[in-house]
């Protein structure tokens, strides 16, 4: 044949690839609303019975689900907790018209009047939800797909973004996190990088780290005198050791998952610093929930981390678990400082006592309940600041050095598909593994062709705009 020839007939080729492909999946796009407020419904589930395929609505209730055309005659579900669910077929869906859920509360005291075996307290409750981590969690090994968007900024401007692909390989809830738990970043979608090249904090961190004291006042000490090189290095270990997925899935702060480990934040001393209260009973997809509020106990909780003062903290927030089995749905949770060290460190060093900051939200999946959504949330300091008294004050240049100090660190991560074929897990699982999501990489266009996304919020979107106007560390 031609070499021209062949060469239109290959490209002819790969367009009918292309566009089968397309009519192969439905994307679903709307924005999810309160009946009574209009006011959009964050973190919504939105999901395929009885498959492994979902979303959430992002800060302005907004979604987009990419769904294989084989399930148009399956039945989507829109829903959120203390909502009625929306529910319609894959294929009947209007992208036209918002989806408006209506309030649904169940009564606290008709629920508490039911079989005296049951327990009553909110301590009880958490307890009981403890006990049933082992028949609510994975029992046999399996695979998640997610997303991950990473942002960082400082009280003035945007520093950062990254977005990747993730696997998460987990083999039960009765194997130890640390050993029988993997994090891959598959690919990268985008890398804008614009952290400060004068920040040395992490710099004198890492040579400290290194073996190398390093007297943060000494005048010689400063840009000009560290090569490019040696300070990405330094930021990149920062990055990881604050922000590593590995120490977040890995670590105390995955509450549920690693529930069984020594000293764990939800482990048999739980009592010891946390304190639940029953509030109300929700509904969520025709199913009761306990909503429980986390308050402190008589024990500060530490987190001991390598390096960071973790330490001296109190718990607040909300639990939900379902009424049925005992199932955590949802946990929203802070730590605050709280005993006079932390609460001097966090206010001088961050401007805030709310330490960690997260969100986790389950799916249920034959019987078993998977991550769905997990948002975390740190400050992380990257200035030490001029803290000589020898040193002419300005206010305006004191108050630009405070808002410049240190980054508001958020990483968002949503669990697109649950994989549990045993052959196809074990496949993946011997496969080489890395968490670095802090490495650049090439942008495949193929790969992110039908990959579900949690959709940009306007507030992303200006991110973006910002961070591509302007040069980076990371490019020099």
């Amino acid at each position: 044949m031609n070499p021209n020839h062949l060469s239109r007939f290959l490209l002819i080729l790969f367009f009918v690839g292309a566009s089968v492909a397309a009519q192969a999946q439905i994307e679903l796009k709307s924005k999810v609303v309160d009946f009574l407020t209009y006011m959009p419904i964050e973190n919504a589930s939105v999901y395929v019975k009885n498959t492994t395929i979902g979303t959430i609505s992002n800060a302005d209730g907004n979604f987009s689900l990419t769904v294989p055309r084989t399930l148009e005659n399956d039945t989507l579900i829109i829903s959120s907790i203390g909502y009625k669910s929306f529910k319609t077929t894959v294929g009947a869906f209007e992208e036209s018209m918002d989806i408006f859920l209506e309030e649904d509360i169940a009564s606290l005291d008709e629920v508490l009047v039911v079989a005296e075996t049951r327990p009553k307290t909110g301590n009880e409750i958490v307890l009981r939800a403890i006990e049933e981590l082992p028949d609510n969690l994975p029992e046999e090994p399996y695979l998640q797909k997610g997303f991950l968007r990473h942002k960082e900024r400082n009280k003035r401007q945007f520093k950062w973004l990254i977005e990747s692909a993730l696997t998460l390989y987990d083999s039960s809830y009765a194997s130890g996190a640390e050993d029988n738990l993997k994090v891959n970043v598959d690919e990268i979608r985008k890398s804008y990088d614009l952290r400060d090249v004068d920040s040395l904090f992490s710099y004198s961190a890492y040579l400290k780290y290194r073996g190398n004291d390093l007297d943060l006042r000494s005048k010689k000490l400063d840009r000009d005198t560290i090569e490019t090189a040696s300070l990405v290095e330094a930021i990149r270990w920062n990055d990881r050791r604050i922000n590593g997925l590995d120490r977040l899935f890995k670590g105390k702060l995955n509450l549920v998952r690693n529930a069984n480990a020594s000293r764990a934040l939800l482990g048999k001393d739980v009592l010891k610093t946390h304190q639940f209260t029953l509030d109300t009973i929700l509904v969520e997809n025709d199913r009761k929930l306990y909503k429980i509020k986390i308050s402190k106990s008589e024990d500060y909780i530490g987190l001991n981390t390598p390096g960071v003062y973790n330490e001296g903290f109190e718990a607040q927030g909300w639990m939900y678990i379902y009424w049925d089995n005992f199932a955590i749905k949802k946990v929203e949770y802070e730590l605050i400082a709280a005993s006079k060290a932390q609460r001097s460190r966090s206010k001088s060093l961050f401007d805030t006592l709310v330490n960690h900051k997260l969100v986790m939200t389950y799916r249920e999946y034959n019987d078993k309940m998977y991550p769905s959504y997990i948002y975390y949330e740190t400050p992380k300091l990257v200035k030490v600041g001029d803290r000589s008294s020898d040193q002419p004050k300005d206010e305006r240049a004191v108050k630009n050095a405070r808002e410049e100090q240190f980054y508001y660190t958020v990483q968002e991560i949503l669990f697109t598909e649950i994989i549990s074929d045993s052959t196809q897990v074990m496949k993946t699982r011997q496969q080489d593994w890395s968490a670095d999501i802090f490495s650049s990489r090439p942008y495949n266009e193929r790969f992110w062709k039908n990959y579900n996304v949690l959709l940009e919020s306007e507030e992303e979107e200006k991110l973006i705009q910002d961070l591509t106007r302007r040069a980076t560390l990371f490019k020099e």
